[in-house]
């Protein structure tokens, strides 16, 4: 996997979570996930289809997605209710826009799905044959997980 595909998703992470609820984020290392097995109860899932295809997730306790949605919507969440999953998913999405914003200008043109929310530990979602790699962001309010499952697709020389 390129290395500007991931930092992609990084980058427009950290600068989604600074510019919205005015996070510190501190990069954890990156690590290959070999499990198609989620780990954290709250997981955006959103597909990416173009010069670039896969799915980037987004991960986190559910501790850690309501302390993100009430400081972004301005109101306090006790529970993950429809309009925090609202929240969150649209999180994912700003993210992924942005991202794929700057894969256009890299030379990588793509589009991406609506985000899936999916709620709980230990839902399998396979990238098949596309490796993923993980990278945590912490912040004051939790660890946000990046999992990026992309490749590239060859140009057939049109």
């Amino acid at each position: 996997m390129k290395v500007e595909l991931v930092n992609a998703f990084v980058d427009a992470a950290r600068s989604v979570l600074e510019t919205e609820v005015a996070a510190t984020v501190n990069r954890g290392p990156l690590a290959l996930r070999a499990s198609a097995y989620t780990t954290r109860p709250i997981t955006v899932l959103i597909a990416v289809t173009g010069k670039v295809q896969g799915i980037v997730l987004y991960s986190m306790s559910e501790q850690t997605a309501l302390r993100i949605v009430s400081t972004m919507m301005g109101q306090p969440f006790e529970e993950f209710d429809e309009l925090a999953q609202s929240g969150i998913a649209e999180m994912g999405n700003v993210i992924t826009g942005s991202a794929s914003i700057v894969l256009a200008e890299a030379g990588f043109p793509s589009k991406i799905s609506p985000p899936t929310l999916i709620v709980g530990n230990g839902v399998m979602v396979s990238t098949l044959d596309i490796r993923r790699l993980v990278v945590p962001l912490e912040t004051q309010f939790g660890t946000l997980e990046v999992h990026v499952a992309l490749r590239a697709v060859p140009s057939n020389g049109s």
